[in-house]
Formats: structure tokens, C-alpha cells, sequence
């Protein structure tokens, strides 16, 4: 009978340990659900500061250049579309989204006479408009982004044949988002008016890189922004 008891009571102080064992468990979870909503919050706090300054820098640089105004905008929205066609992974397109919405920030470095200047531009006057992607690498590349921000925008004019700039850059040696990006930039800036010359309008634009689909461009890139404006029925707004 005593040993019985003795069992008992033995039991009774395993049941005793294994409630604090759970209850310690539980706190345990407790803490470290609220110390991930206490860092998901910091996260976004500072996404949000984050979006904030990359959307100051990209109305800094469309405020020098009334005619390429909400350009960037476009763009990023025809890149992210293009990339979430392609199936690219989300932490992908957010850093692609990121460096379109300011892919042309280093034109604050171009003279506004030239960036306004209506009718066709000189070769010198272009050379100098050919060195806005090293600008704005060399704006963007002490901020840490987790994504390659400042090498998409110093690419973005590269091309799949070489003849690209600014570092003459040949196929896969590109960025797979510089690569969108190039071809978002093409689109939107054929179909929209510029001050030296009329808008050429989207048909044309589209041509275009149907027709240098391979030698320009990248050919799954250009297949999936085709596929977006022929089936899916995107539009710049």
C-alpha cells in the first residue's frame, strides 16, 4: 500500500512537472510569436520609409524633364508585370519594382536644356544623356539595398547583341531585371510623346521588339510583355 502511495504521489509530481513544462512551452511560443510581430512590424515601418525616399528620388528626377513625367511610374508597373508573367520569385520583382521606380535617377546629371530640348538631339548631347546609368549606379550603390538595385539601373540600357551601354554587356552577362526593365523602358518610351519627336504609339512599339527579339532583346522577356498586351490586355494608365 505504501508503495502504491509512493507511486502515486510519484505520478502526481510527473503530471505537476510536465504542466510546467508545458506551460513554459507555452510562454515560450507566446514571446516568440510577439517578438515576430514586433519585428514584421519594424520591417514594414521601414518598407514604408524605404518607399518613401525612392518616391521622392523618382519625382526629383521626372521634375527636371516635364515630358518623361510619370514615365518611371509606367514602367515599373509594365516590369513588375512582365516579371510575375515570366514567374519570377517575389523577392525578385520587389527589387525590380525598386530600381524601375527610379531606373533614370541619374538624369538630375544632364543639363535640362538637353532633357527638354525640343527636335532631334547632337551625337555630343547624347553621349552625355548615355551616361545616366552610371549616374545613377553610382547614386544608388552606397544605399544596402537586398536586392541588386544599383546594377539593374546601371544595365537597364544594356542589349543581348553587345551594342548596348554603358559596358557593351552581351546576353546572360545582363541582369535577368535589367533585361525587363530595358524592354519596359523601350515600350513605354516609343508609345509616349517626347519632346523631339511624336509618340509612335504602342503597335510600333511592340514591333519593335518583335523584331530584335534575340539581338536586342531578350526573347523570353519580349514573348511575355507580347503576351500581356496581345492576351492579357494591359494598358499604360
Amino acid at each position: 500500500m505504501k508503495d502504491q502511495n509512493k507511486t502515486k504521489e510519484q505520478l502526481i509530481d510527473e503530471l505537476a512537472e510536465l504542466h510546467q513544462q508545458i506551460d513554459k512551452l507555452e510562454t515560450s511560443e507566446t514571446e516568440r510569436k510577439r517578438e515576430e510581430k514586433e519585428l514584421e512590424q519594424s520591417f514594414e515601418m521601414l518598407r514604408r520609409t524605404l518607399e518613401g525616399s525612392i518616391h521622392v528620388l523618382a519625382s526629383t528626377a521626372e521634375k527636371r524633364d516635364p515630358f518623361t513625367a510619370g514615365h518611371q511610374e509606367r514602367v515599373t508597373n509594365l516590369s513588375s508585370a512582365i516579371a510575375k508573367e515570366m514567374g519570377l520569385p517575389e523577392q525578385k520583382i520587389e527589387g525590380l519594382r525598386m530600381a524601375s521606380s527610379i531606373h533614370d535617377i541619374g538624369k538630375i546629371y544632364i543639363p535640362a536644356e538637353i532633357l527638354s530640348k525640343p527636335g532631334r538631339i547632337t551625337e555630343a548631347e547624347f553621349d552625355i544623356i548615355k551616361n545616366h546609368p552610371q549616374v545613377g549606379h553610382d547614386i544608388m550603390k552606397t544605399v544596402e539595398f537586398p536586392w541588386p538595385v544599383a546594377k539593374i539601373i546601371l544595365q537597364h540600357h544594356e542589349r543581348m547583341d553587345g551594342s548596348g551601354y554603358p559596358s557593351g554587356l552581351i546576353g546572360e552577362d545582363i541582369l535577368l531585371e535589367a533585361r525587363i526593365l530595358g524592354v519596359a523602358d523601350v515600350v513605354e518610351a516609343m508609345a509616349s510623346h517626347r519632346s523631339y519627336r511624336p509618340t509612335r504609339g504602342i503597335d510600333q512599339a511592340l514591333e519593335e521588339i518583335k523584331q530584335n527579339r534575340d539581338i536586342l532583346y531578350d526573347s523570353d522577356v519580349v514573348d511575355a510583355c507580347l503576351r500581356l498586351f496581345t492576351e492579357k490586355g494591359f494598358k499604360f494608365e
